[in-house]
């Protein structure tokens, strides 16, 4: 018999409190301004006919998916100790100074579960092309990294707890 393991998710404190305050949000007011919709989009009649009742029905759905999709994320978080962060070795948490080397370019990423990556804030998932690339490695390491638009090197220049 199959074992349903749902594999854990990396998260910062930080990250599982925002999750949860979203989660909350959802499950309080966001739900309940849908449900209003939907009652008052059948005021307006044949709800057959009602493009209002039946937009506000898969915002409904949309709704309900995302907040089993939190509940998911927050049932399976996998909290990272700070006291595990170290600066020797990149792991899920370290912040990390790479150099391209062949645009002499540098970067500051920090590395962090999926549910949790924003490219924007140079926050990237461990599952990422560069993340998965530069786990386990150390200060002066160079990795390949496989992206959709070929192979970039990179240096590792420091490895530092946020």
């Amino acid at each position: 018999m199959a074992e349903n393991k749902e594999k854990e998710i990396f998260l910062t404190e930080d990250g599982l409190r925002k999750l949860e305050e979203k989660l909350e949000y959802y499950k309080t007011i966001h739900r309940k301004e849908v449900a209003e919709r939907i009652r008052q989009s059948k005021e307006f009649g044949d709800i057959s006919e009602n493009a209002e009742y039946e937009d506000a029905k898969m915002e409904q759905a949309l709704v309900e998916a995302e907040i089993v999709n939190l509940e998911r994320v927050v049932r399976n978080a996998k909290l990272i100790d700070e006291k595990e962060i170290h600066t020797d070795v990149v792991s899920v948490g370290s912040t990390v100074k790479l150099k391209e080397l062949d645009s002499n370019e540098t970067e500051v990423y920090t590395i962090v579960g999926s549910a949790e990556s924003d490219p924007t804030d140079h926050k990237i998932s461990n599952e990422s092309p560069v993340g998965s690339s530069v786990l386990g490695k150390h200060k002066g390491d160079k990795v390949d990294v496989k992206t959709p638009g070929g192979t970039v090197k990179y240096k590792i220049l420091e490895i530092s707890k946020k």
